[in-house]
């Protein structure tokens, strides 16, 4: 066998024992108390807004329904050692019905983010980081699409239009593909994790300041992991 066939067969068992080597991770994120009351957002100053939706549209920060799931949790691991490339396929987000869709999502460092504007009406996209790039341009209602990324790992943060000032949403960065949001039942599921022992963060916008972590073994089997927000009592 010559060296480069022997470097490839070195390649290939290293790959598929990282695959085989693979777990999961995936659970049910609850809120436990009473939840806080919807807010109508008030949209009648842009007539395009208004017109979008035939009835009232609801602040995005808090998403929880009568069993007490909640949705657009962001999940994610720390002290992960990852080697593998950046996805080829954009994050996306869109300005539609003059809000941000979707309201929170995840991302890797170095990844395209596709921004759409598919709103009849001026919208500017402005992302606030702490440790990656600031952007901030307009798109009139000719401009339907803009590209950008962000280069560096960095926990949430917002982006918001200052046309619309009620339009927010939220960005991860990681340099990793191991994160994922809640869906409206409020579960997540991440896959493909290699084996190890990690943090898992758990992150809700209005816990952002008292976000949930635990330490999870993730092995060649699904590994389960719950969460629950509670609600602060007054003092």
């Amino acid at each position: 066998m010559n060296l480069r066939r022997f470097r490839g067969t070195i390649l290939v068992f290293s790959s598929l024992s990282i695959y085989l080597h693979a777990g999961s991770l995936k659970g049910h994120v609850k809120f436990d108390g009473k939840p806080p009351k919807k807010k109508t957002l008030r949209m009648d100053a842009d007539p395009v807004c208004g017109s979008a939706h035939s009835g009232p549209v609801y602040t995005e920060s808090f998403k929880v329904n009568d069993a007490g799931d909640l949705a657009e949790c962001l999940i994610w691991l720390r002290n992960v050692e990852y080697s593998g490339g950046i996805s080829e396929e954009p994050a996306v987000i869109d300005q539609k019905g003059c809000i941000y869709i979707p309201h929170v999502f995840g991302m890797q460092a170095g990844q395209e983010l596709l921004i759409k504007n598919s709103d009849l009406t001026l919208h500017n996209i402005h992302a606030m980081p702490k440790i990656n790039n600031e952007f901030n341009f307009a798109m009139p209602k000719v401009v339907k699409e803009r590209k950008s990324t962000f280069e560096k790992p960095e926990d949430p943060f917002y982006i918001k239009c200052d046309v619309h000032p009620w339009m927010k949403s939220w960005a991860l960065v990681l340099d990793h593909p191991y994160f994922a949001v809640t869906d409206t039942n409020g579960n997540y599921l991440i896959e493909n994790i290699p084996a190890g022992t990690y943090e898992m963060v758990c992150w809700q916008e209005k816990f952002k300041k008292n976000q949930l972590t635990t330490t999870v073994n993730v092995g060649d089997e699904a590994v389960t992991k719950d969460f629950t927000f509670t609600r602060p009592k007054k003092k």
